[in-house]
């Protein structure tokens, strides 16, 4: 039975998908099917042989119909989706789910880097191999834990195919693989000179987009032996900007529709913008910037400067009153996608030693390079670092003295003192300095603020691949791999220069446009981090034919691997030197031994059965056996059931086990109504808050803190999936198939966070807080507050880092269902139509803890992975394409479920129930009307014709976002990302994209 299984991503309610649909044909990207002469002799390094290795087995066959649900997306169907990466290739997988990293995600851990999550179990549970073999980890951990690699360092113009084993495989390949497995299969032979240019935009004339790519090859593998070729591709994508979108992707102020203004800069004078606000206080020690008061001495702030481009304000009422300038800070300095420039080098030479010994090398170079700008740095403090000299936590801002002098010290007596130019107090106070200083709220709007990352990975492989005799087969493969990553950071504040430059004067705050870059690149010094994984691995296996049985012949392979990991991931504020800058770091190596074996037994022409099982050791001191059976039962030729059962496991990162490990995840927190009351605001209903214009009550990042637990236990896990294959008729077929996996000792960061962060929001004093947080939840500790609220200086400041542990806790579990067809069918003798559809239904993601169990799919949770995208409990494509002699038209669809506003890791349980209503919303109106308690369900179709000119030459066209869907509104999303998701909805960001380009060969 030759089954194709289609692949693509479909979701929500049938109906409502079927007749958007209809209107507008659309993709998949999919499809599990025996490849064709040409995949073939790319898969396999015996000329002559129609067998192929499927991911998840040692085995060669003559078909994908395994045990295990496998998805193939070809290099036609992609390139018929108009896809050009690695990283979109494999995140359109329906299969994909929460916690994936998209390119759009830029203020994280892993800005700049792209990863897939199967079944949304995480990154660091997915495993991604290139033909075959392991390749090394971005060096810098998703959220500070979790381990994965990085997809836009694989070069994507020698993909032959994407295999995608959405089952669980550490029987196989060991850790990392209890959500599956995505495996790209390379070109192995290449004669001749073949390339690809392409160029695009937005249709708002930004997103530029040129690429470029050559393979030349020579050697006739079948007639001399031998084949080596040269592969080279590049590819730039530019900036778009949130301003060119306009509303609501560049304002968090909401309130035209209903929502909530949380656009502080507009209308708060206590508020950092790029134009300097002061209030007169006092300051206790005349040299220390940092010494000012709790409370202002008078309520009237004063504005340095009368630039106000963008109009003024006026608060006559409050705390706080005075003239302040108008600002967007989203609008103004942040962008929906990075410049983005990726180059690589690559290639491979293939030997044929004997009649049956082949040998191949492999070498590779990529270099990707993330471009990202964002908002200025605050002046004021807002991550503060506790014990740092000088830095005591309660500090509440930073102020302009009365006097400067040029040594920057003793000014109050130094013979050349001045009266601060900055100081609009300072001719009054000059005889009283003390009562003269001038807290300060100020954004460094004239310093340009973002990040450099360029990360080069260096790829070498190698092996000897042969036989003896007619029924034993061997193989022997190494590989080295190394990722360098340079991260520059732009912006930040050194802390001492910082104070010195307003100690001096130097740095005019009335006119910042009249600095030197000088004086900028004194301020704010360029800080350089590098960091660095590697991994060497060596695999051997033989496999051997044993007897024969009803169905064919009895298979088994025995095998066993070394493996060598090592990460340094430095801290980038080691010395505690600049403001709001990550102290996250991770350290780590270790060796991994691994026995493993395979059996393959055709007991009947219509009864498989697979066995596998694999024991990995690992130099910390733990071991793991992890086994599978499988079969799959073709009882007519139209119908086959299949199904597996696993047992795998998840090792500690070495960012969660390393004793030198350590790191600060932030996300997007709002005070409950109850704080809020202390600070001027009041409690709505559900204890909203209400902020009654004090930006101390507006959402902020709250950041938890952590550091390695070398007495972590490796996560495990269970795993069964049962399918069904139909082909009714030679032109269709699909798949159902429902997986199930229960993952136990979750290495889990902070797991009662919610309920201490809770705990310290019911208190009224930091003591109260303090004692409520260590009895709410024990282990927890308060790492770090904000500074005090210079509107209520006496109230509760607000929790800026919380310590949380690492632990084994907990247990999770879900399960889903996949849905696949393909339909192929002839008109006339020149024409054809195919449709490939895939489907994703997340039935459940139950994250079971001693509190109760959270309840995650078709929600934001969990709000803590990754970029805080949530759980779509539906996902899916839909390909047709239309092939008329020489030309071909497809139509690609994505779809995304609705997504309901809340997450239960956000919510404290009552009585062991985490209450999922809209009422918990993480986004909540005064009023709570629910207006914005649901995220709309999202679809975007691509259009994509070719024409082949003649045997060597292609052109074709696609328009992305052919009806240019915007991105539903999102204000649950963090902060970083006001109003949209960027994981799911990226397309409708970007908006309708154009792209031309042409294929040659000869």
């Amino acid at each position: 039975m030759k089954h194709p299984v289609a692949k693509l991503r479909l979701g929500a309610a049938t109906a409502a998908l079927g007749l958007a649909l209809l209107t507008a044909p659309a993709a998949a990207q999919t499809e599990t099917t025996t490849p064709t002469s040409d995949d073939q002799a790319a898969t396999t390094q015996t000329s002559g042989d129609d067998a192929i290795v499927v991911t998840g087995s040692l085995f060669r066959r003559t078909d994908t119909e395994t045990p295990s649900p496998v998805t193939v997306l070809t290099a036609d169907n992609l390139a018929k989706a108009g896809i050009t990466t690695a990283a979109d290739a494999i995140r359109s997988v329906s299969a994909d789910s929460a916690g994936s990293i998209g390119v759009g995600f830029q203020s994280g851990f892993s800005a700049g880097g792209s990863a897939v999550s199967l079944r949304g179990l995480g990154v660091s549970s997915t495993l991604v191999l290139v033909d075959g073999l392991r390749s090394t980890n971005f060096p810098i951990n998703d959220d500070g834990r979790n381990a994965y690699v990085d997809l836009n360092s694989i070069p994507f113009s020698l993909v032959e195919r994407v295999e995608v084993l959405k089952d669980g495989a550490s029987s196989t390949y060991g850790a990392d693989a209890i959500g599956g497995v995505v495996n790209l299969i390379l070109k192995k032979q290449f004669t001749g000179v073949a390339g690809q240019v392409e160029a695009g935009a937005a249709q708002k004339g930004d997103a530029g987009h040129q690429r470029a790519t050559l393979t030349v090859g020579f050697g006739d593998y079948e007639a001399s032996g031998f084949n080596v070729y040269l592969n080279g591709e590049y590819q730039r994508d530019g900036r778009v900007t949130n301003h060119s979108r306009g509303f609501p992707y560049n304002n968090r102020d909401l309130t035209s529709i209903g929502g909530l203004d949380n656009n502080a800069a507009d209308h708060s004078l206590t508020t950092a913008t790029p134009d300097a606000v002061v209030v007169r206080i006092n300051q206790t020690d005349l040299n220390n910037p940092l010494a000012g008061g709790t409370a202002p001495l008078t309520n009237m702030y004063t504005l340095l400067s009368n630039q106000c481009v963008n109009g003024t304000f006026t608060v006559t009422t409050g705390g706080a009153r005075g003239t302040g300038c108008k600002h967007n800070i989203e609008d103004e300095y942040n962008q929906l996608a990075p410049l983005q420039r990726k180059w690589s080098l690559n290639g491979r030479v293939s030997l044929r030693l004997s009649d049956n010994i082949e040998a191949y090398a492999t070498g590779s170079y990529s270099n990707s390079y993330v471009s990202i700008k964002n908002a200025p740095r605050p002046l004021r403090n807002t991550q503060p670092y506790g014990a740092a000299p000088g830095l005591a936590s309660s500090n509440p801002g930073i102020v302009l003295p009365v006097y400067v002098c040029s040594a920057g010290t003793n000014c109050a007596t130094a013979a050349d003192r001045r009266l601060n130019p900055n100081n609009p107090y300072a001719a009054a106070y000059a005889n009283d300095p003390a009562n003269g200083a001038a807290r300060i709220y100020y954004l460094f709007g004239d310093i340009a603020a973002g990040s450099d990352r360029t990360n080069e990975v260096w790829r070498f492989t190698a092996g000897l691949h042969g036989s003896v005799g007619d029924d034993w087969n061997w193989k022997i493969d190494g590989v080295y791999a190394r990722d360098n990553l340079e991260i520059v950071q732009h912006g930040y504040l050194n802390i001492a220069n910082t104070l010195k430059a307003i100690n001096t004067g130097e740095y005019n705050f009335v006119n910042p446009l009249s600095n030197s870059q000088a004086v900028r690149d004194f301020i704010a010094p360029d800080k350089t981090t590098k960091s660095h994984s590697q991994m060497m691995s060596l695999d051997a296996s033989i496999a051997k034919s044993l007897f024969e049985l009803p169905g064919g012949p009895l298979m088994f392979a025995i095998g066993g691997q070394i493996r060598r990991e090592e990460l340094e991931n430095n801290n980038q504020n080691a010395a505690l030197d600049t403001w709001s800058l990550t102290t996250s770091s991770a350290f780590g190596k270790h060796t991994v031994t691994a026995g493993y074996f395979e059996l393959q037994a055709p007991v009947l022409d219509i009864l498989e059965i697979n066995a596998s099982g694999r024991y990995d050791h690992y130099s910390e001191g733990f071991g793991r056996f992890s086994p599978k059976v499988g079969f799959k039962f073709n009882p007519i030729r139209q119908v086959a059931l299949r199904g597996t059962y696993s047992q795998g496991f998840r090792a500690p990162t070495f960012a969660e086990s390393g004793p030198r490990s350590q790191y600060a995840g932030f996300v997007t927190t709002t005070p409950p109504g109850n704080f809020c009351a202390q600070h001027g605001g009041s409690a709505g209903a559900n204890n909203a808050c209400v902020s009654g214009g004090n930006p101390y009550n507006l959402a902020y990042s709250l950041g938890r803190g952590y550091v390695g637990n070398p007495n972590l236990k490796p996560e495990t896990s269970r795993s069964f999936t049962l399918g069904a294959i139909f082909e009714p008729i030679p032109q269709l077929s699909f798949t159902v198939d429902y997986y199930n996996v229960k993952k136990k000792n979750l290495i889990v960061a902070g797991p009662d966070s919610a309920k201490a962060i809770a705990a310290y929001y019911s208190a009224t004093t930091l003591d109260e807080a303090r004692a409520a947080v260590l009895a709410a939840a024990p282990g927890y500790s308060v790492n770090t507050v904000d500074g005090v609220d210079p509107l209520y200086p006496t109230a509760l400041p607000r929790l800026l880092i919380l310590n949380a542990p690492f632990v084994n806790a907990n247990y999770s579990k879900t399960s889903g269902i996949d849905v696949s067809a393909t339909a192929r069918i002839p008109i006339g003798d020149n024409a054809r139509f195919t449709s490939r559809l895939e489907v994703t239904h997340v039935i459940n993601y139950d994250l079971h803890t001693p509190s109760g169990v959270q309840k995650y799919a078709g929600t934001l949770g969990p709000y803590d992975l990754s970029s805080g995208n949530g759980t779509p409990n539906w996902r899916g494509n839909w390909q047709n394409t239309l092939e008329v002699g020489k030309f071909a038209l497809s139509a690609t669809a994505y779809y995304v479920g609705r997504i309901k506003g809340v997450s239960a890791d956000q919510v404290s349980p009552v009585n062991g129930e985490y209450d999922l209503s809209c009422a918990n919303g993480l986004y909540k109106t005064p009023t709570n009307d629910n207006k914005f308690c649901y995220i709309k369900k999202f679809i975007t179709v691509d259009m994509n014709a070719s024409v082949e000119v003649n045997d060597d030459f292609k052109i074709y066209a696609n328009v992305g976002n052919l009806f240019n869907a915007r991105a539903p509104i999102a204000p649950q999303s963090y902060a970083s990302s006001p109003n949209f998701l960027t994981t799911w909805h990226y397309a409708g960001l970007i908006g309708r994209t154009f792209k031309v380009g042409a294929n040659f060969k000869f």
